[in-house]
């Protein structure tokens, strides 16, 4: 275990988040707390803690009050055995946050190749956009992180594909500057047309 403290037993009003057709319990300050530390477990690895609490019975696609998953938060802090407990308790690599942001986005925005490749070793859609708004290969491009547009293009993401506004990640990498993945982009754009 991470800390000194024991892991606490399991709230039942977390314990009555894992039925997506109840009402959400009213949340006393107690129980707000506990779920303060399981996101705090998430963003800081503490994998073992949250796998005692999954076989407890924790829902594996807790959010927080901005919709981030305790997966996005692992995976966003790079979090890889954090981020590998919570997909094997069922974890969804789909589940978006309040801004439509998918955990492979996050890993995209990242740099971070290993966590990119567990999600999708455990179905993240490679051009997944959570609300349609950008994918991964488009947040990848955007930030100039060649190795992840690599990842995602030999997973058989889609650089022709267009966000809502018509941008494909090539366009939207141009726009930010990024100084090697829009000519990375269109290269792969090419060897898709000619093949």
């Amino acid at each position: 275990m991470h800390g000194t403290n024991p892991v606490p037993k399991l709230p039942k009003k977390i314990l009555m988040q894992a039925d997506p057709n109840a009402a959400p319990p009213a949340l006393d300050d107690e129980t707000l707390a506990f779920a303060a530390r399981l996101f705090q477990y998430a963003r800081m690895g503490h994998a073992e803690e949250l796998a005692e609490l999954f076989g407890q019975g924790l829902p594996a696609n807790l959010r927080n009050d901005k919709g981030d998953s305790l997966l996005m938060l692992a995976a966003y802090n790079g979090q890889a055995a954090t981020a590998r407990v919570i997909l094997e308790a069922g974890g969804d690599p789909e589940l978006a946050n309040d801004r439509g942001q998918t955990p492979l986005a996050g890993a995209a925005f990242k740099g971070d190749a290993d966590i990119a490749r567990l999600l999708l070793e455990h179905g993240a859609q490679v051009d997944g956009a959570g609300d349609g708004t950008r994918t991964a290969l488009m947040v990848a491009a955007m930030f100039d992180r060649t190795e992840i547009v690599d990842l995602l293009l030999a997973q058989g993401a889609d650089p022709s594909r267009r966000d809502a506004s018509g941008m494909s990640a090539a366009d939207m990498a141009r726009q930010m500057g990024a100084q090697n993945t829009p000519a990375q982009l269109e290269r792969a754009q090419g060897d898709r047309q000619a093949g």
